[in-house]
């Protein structure tokens, strides 16, 4: 008997989350850099998750959940990790609002550095909290209502509007299957779904395999998550976002989003399919559009350009799996590698032996402003 249920929620678990083929190969021509132009920031004990740099080349990075780090949040000084901005937002001895499992994390334009509180898939409520960089303190909190982010949530990565007014989450919701958009309004201290159900946010049927590793967990669960990729034009105008394995990159305008007053199907109206990508994980975009994707299945980073055509930048072994990026100053583009082909559904031994984990920077030729 016990075997039977065993074999039945085995096969419930491949009917819902397992499954999909290879990923179509894109082509994406002869690396524009050579290795040698990635410039080590970094080794780190753990896995890095995002990313942010400051105006000033401060370096903020969070811990990747999955490996669960006793810290969250980080600043790297001299390539040294330290608690940002205490370490009672890691541990939470005295402090209320600590940290529990950041992924993402962005600078914005008024000196602010905002952190995504997941709540662990939406066991606890998400959380957003934005920081004064310059004193630590916090200066904005709010926790997602449940009709916004439940229970299987993802909430995963973002973007800061350039006013600083409005936040962009992709709810990659990977155990809940029910991806979309989160537009929170800053000032109003209100949050929507968008796009829920649309195409554009569901994974195409494809499994990533990185490193020679087929990402199916226990041959059961596909790495296959909703809306994650996702990026903001310099201007504020375009919001660009993809599932991880969809072989198209999606894009609304931003105003769209914006309005609660329109329909889901008025929304949806407005979405574009921009180009073919590769598969994807970070994006970054810089002043001339042109998006960068971290390719975790060719360890490369990749040009989309603003005429739809891909360019694989960099190519290196080093670069295991490819995760967030931001620009920094003078023209940099830092990049973390979390290595998550040696971290999801392996044991703490993994972790452990496969690291240290880096940061990387390299300088691809175009400006854009840091923080993003």
């Amino acid at each position: 008997m016990i075997g039977v249920i065993i074999a039945a929620t085995a096969g419930g678990l491949k009917l819902r989350y397992g499954g999909g083929g290879a990923f179509p190969q894109r082509e994406t021509g002869a690396p524009l850099q050579d290795a040698s132009a990635l410039q080590r920031v970094a080794d780190l004990p753990t896995p890095p998750g995002n990313i942010a740099v400051s105006p000033a080349g401060r370096i903020f990075i969070t811990l990747h959940p999955e490996a669960r780090p006793d810290w969250k949040v980080v600043e790297l000084v001299k390539g040294a990790m330290r608690p940002w901005p205490s370490a009672a937002f890691q541990t939470g001895l005295g402090e209320p609002r600590a940290f529990r499992d950041v992924l993402s994390l962005r600078i914005d334009r008024q000196n602010r550095l905002w952190t995504l509180d997941t709540g662990v898939h939406g066991l606890h409520q998400p959380r957003l909290l934005a920081f004064d960089l310059d004193s630590g303190k916090v200066v904005h909190e709010f926790a997602f209502p449940r009709s916004v982010a439940g229970l299987g949530s993802h909430l995963n990565d973002f973007q800061v509007s350039p006013d600083g007014n409005w936040i962009y989450i992709a709810d990659a919701s990977f155990f809940g299957k029910n991806p979309g958009l989160v537009v929170y309004d800053v000032g109003g201290r209100r949050a929507w779904r968008a796009l829920e159900g649309d195409a554009s946010v569901e994974p195409d049927y494809f499994i990533p395999e990185v490193a020679g590793r087929r990402m199916e967990l226990f041959g059961l669960i596909a790495i296959r998550p909703g809306v994650d990729s996702i990026a903001l034009d310099r201007r504020g105008d375009w919001l660009y976002f993809a599932p991880v394995t969809d072989v198209n990159l999606h894009r609304i305008p931003s105003a769209r989003l914006r309005d609660p007053a329109l329909t889901p199907a008025q929304r949806a109206a407005s979405v574009e399919i921009y180009a073919p990508k590769t598969m994807s994980d970070g994006l970054s975009i810089d002043d001339a559009d042109t998006i960068y994707i971290s390719d975790p299945e060719h360890s490369a980073i990749v040009e989309l350009r603003a005429d739809g055509s891909l360019q694989t930048l960099v190519r290196a072994p080093q670069l295991r799996w490819p995760d967030g990026f931001s620009f920094g100053p003078d023209g940099w583009l830092y990049v973390t590698c979390s290595s998550l082909q040696n971290v999801l559904g392996r044991p703490p031994s993994s972790i452990a032996e496969h690291a240290p984990y880096q940061v990387f920077r390299i300088r691809p030729g175009g400006s854009a402003a840091p923080g993003h």
